[in-house]
C-alpha cells in the first residue's frame, strides 16, 4: 500500500528549495562550462531552454505526459528562465576581459588585421 502523506507543506518547501539550491550549484555549472566561446544559433538556444525545462519538470517531479504549459512550470517553480541569459552575460564579460587583454586577441576578435595585404586590398576597391 502506498503512502500518500506529503507532509507538512514546510517540509516540502524545505525539500524544493534543496533541489533548486542542487540544480543551481551542481548542474547548471557543469551545462554551461565553456559557454564564454560557444557560438548559440536559435537551434541550440532552444536546445538550452528546452534541458532547463526538464531540469525544472524533474525537480518538480512533473510527468512528462502531464499537459502543463513552460509557463505553469515556471510558476510552480517560481523561477524565470536564467540559462541563456546567464551564458549572453558571460559571453559578454569574457569579450570584455578579451578586448582588454594584449593586442592580439584584439585583431583576432575584431578581425581588422593590419600589414602589406590589407594596404592592398584597399587600392583594387
Amino acid at each position: 500500500m502506498k503512502n500518500n502523506f506529503a507532509g507538512p507543506p514546510i517540509m516540502k518547501k524545505e525539500v524544493e528549495t534543496k533541489r533548486k539550491r542542487a540544480l543551481q550549484c551542481y548542474i547548471e555549472p557543469v551545462l554551461m562550462y565553456g559557454c564564454e566561446a560557444w557560438t548559440i544559433s536559435k537551434q541550440i538556444q532552444n536546445k538550452l531552454e528546452a534541458t532547463e525545462m526538464w531540469f525544472l519538470r524533474r525537480m518538480l517531479r512533473i510527468p512528462w505526459t502531464a499537459k502543463k504549459t513552460n509557463e505553469r512550470v515556471l510558476n510552480e517553480a517560481n523561477k524565470r528562465r536564467s540559462l541563456v541569459r546567464t551564458i549572453r552575460k558571460r559571453q559578454a564579460t569574457f569579450l570584455g576581459h578579451v578586448m582588454r587583454r594584449g593586442k592580439l586577441e584584439h585583431l583576432v576578435t575584431t578581425g581588422k588585421f593590419e600589414g602589406k595585404e590589407a594596404e592592398e586590398d584597399k587600392g583594387r576597391r
